[in-house]
């Protein structure tokens, strides 16, 4: 008989479980407290019983596991001296969506040579986030694979939805489940709508194909998420603005929801150039000083050192501590903006008391 199935796929290859690589990197009472600890901060900041900012800052993407925990370890000190202005989470992003092709990040391809070793990619991603959350530092990354969450979610406390999935139905339905808070980003041209809907779908319970803890196929049915957020990235145009946050505002009141937003000071809003992301964050914090009150919480990219560099054939001749993907401000820039920021929020805060 003719085969009909697989035609077009060269190679599968088994996966340890969720469950068996949660019992070679567990999680322990310290971690779980930073975990969860990290989860209520910022449904706090959402719900607007904590009025401190939410900062979640760290690298465009993870290629260098090293250079993540010399970053947390800087971000973690920075963290605890500016807690009671602001909740700083650590970005650490480990799946890169790509309009046509390129590197789909540290799980796809930790090597960074197209051998997918995404049982490696998967195990260091644990890892990393263990060791980072073991600092006392929460962690956010972006949800990419609907399959990646069953082996990683556990130590994350937010997560994103990005611009490229905004539209997906498998995202929404993997959001409705997620035990963290989730950011909706808007469309890469700038559509606010989308998002809404999302978070709107997200609120909801779903059932729909999935993998159990023991990596069977299931049936996952869902409660619902309750602290979906929109995250503001700009479009054809930047929508950081006083006058888009309005109209931000508007729209998720016209659609029964909660106005707390999130403001990307990369991507759009910075036409991708690292330079730009601190005029953003001044004049976001130009609105907070200003009375503005549904801005919960700010993106920034920032690495060890700033810019970024092309990926080359070799991985050996990679910069430490240099993006590979979209460009990042400096260690020394974040810690002054985080620093200003933490000046200007306390104020408000201290006001509101």
């Amino acid at each position: 008989m003719e085969q009909l199935h697989d035609l077009r796929v060269s190679r599968i290859k088994r996966l340890s479980s969720p469950k068996a690589l949660k019992e070679q990197l567990p999680v322990t009472d310290v971690i779980a407290t930073t975990v969860s600890a990290g989860r209520r901060q910022v449904e706090n900041i959402l719900n607007g019983s904590d009025g401190r900012l939410l900062a979640i800052v760290g690298p465009c993407s993870i290629h260098n596991v090293d250079a993540a925990l010399d970053y947390a370890r800087k971000l973690s000190a920075l963290r605890a001296e500016l807690q009671h202005d602001l909740c700083i989470l650590m970005r650490v992003y480990f799946e890169k969506p790509r309009t046509t092709v390129g590197w789909k990040g540290f799980i796809n391809d930790p090597h960074l040579d197209d051998s997918y070793d995404i049982e490696h990619g998967l195990y260091y991603a644990r890892k990393l986030l263990i060791d980072i959350n073991a600092m006392g530092l929460p962690a956010a990354t972006e949800f990419l694979d609907p399959i990646t969450p069953q082996y990683v979610a556990d130590v994350v406390s937010w997560a994103a939805i990005g611009a490229r999935t905004i539209e997906s139905q498998t995202h929404r339905q993997m959001a409705s489940g997620l035990s963290m808070p989730v950011g909706f980003k808007n469309s890469t041209d700038g559509r606010l709508g989308v998002a809404v809907d999302a978070i709107r779908s997200a609120m909801h319970p779903h059932s729909f194909l999935g993998i159990d803890q023991d990596g069977f196929s299931s049936v996952i049915t869902t409660k619902g998420n309750p602290f979906g957020h929109l995250v503001l990235r700009g479009g054809v145009t930047p929508n950081y603005d006083a006058k888009s946050i309005a109209g931000a505002e508007a729209l998720l009141e016209k659609a029964g929801l909660s106005q707390a937003l999130v403001v990307d000071c990369s991507h759009a809003n910075s036409g991708k150039k690292h330079t730009e992301q601190l005029k953003v964050w001044e004049d976001i914090l130009g609105q907070k000083a200003a009375g503005n009150r549904s801005i919960a919480g700010v993106m920034i990219e920032s690495n060890l050192c700033s810019g970024n560099q092309p990926f080359p054939e070799d991985p050996e001749k990679l910069r430490y501590g240099v993006s590979i993907t979209d460009e990042c401000i400096s260690w020394e820039e974040t810690e002054r903006m985080l620093r200003q920021g933490a000046e200007v929020i306390g104020k408000l805060v201290s006001r509101a008391v």
